[in-house]
């Protein structure tokens, strides 16, 4: 359920941006992606995740962010929200990165992906 939330709130966060702001699939994206994240990792994680003492700055830029896009300001919120995303989620990036380097070595993926540079023509 709760990886289906985020999937939910990142698809209406996309879409949301994609029309221009629209703040009412923006704010819908937020609550759903919060509450996928609930989900996951559980009430008392969460909670403990966003306000450790070094992540403060990140999660009160984040969730003001939230709140001003419920207050239908989408363009100041979207930006405030995602330098509290990227101060909070900074140290997951390197493992995120890792990970999709290493599903090169996949060997399904890697004939996919050597057919995929192989087939340049010129036009």
């Amino acid at each position: 359920i709760g990886v289906g939330l985020v999937g939910f709130g990142l698809f209406f966060v996309l879409f949301g941006m994609l029309l221009y702001f629209d703040s009412v699939l923006l704010a819908f994206g937020n609550i759903l992606f919060l509450s996928g994240l609930v989900f996951i990792i559980g009430f008392r994680r969460t909670f403990t995740f966003f306000f450790q003492r070094p992540k403060m700055k990140g999660t009160s830029f984040f969730l003001s962010g939230v709140l001003i896009v419920l207050m239908r300001w989408p363009l100041l919120g979207m930006l405030l929200e995602a330098y509290g995303f990227i101060t909070l989620f900074r140290s997951f990036f390197p493992v995120a990165f890792g990970f999709l380097g290493s599903l090169v070595n996949i060997p399904v993926l890697s004939k996919l992906l050597q057919k995929v540079g192989d087939s340049s023509s010129m036009v």
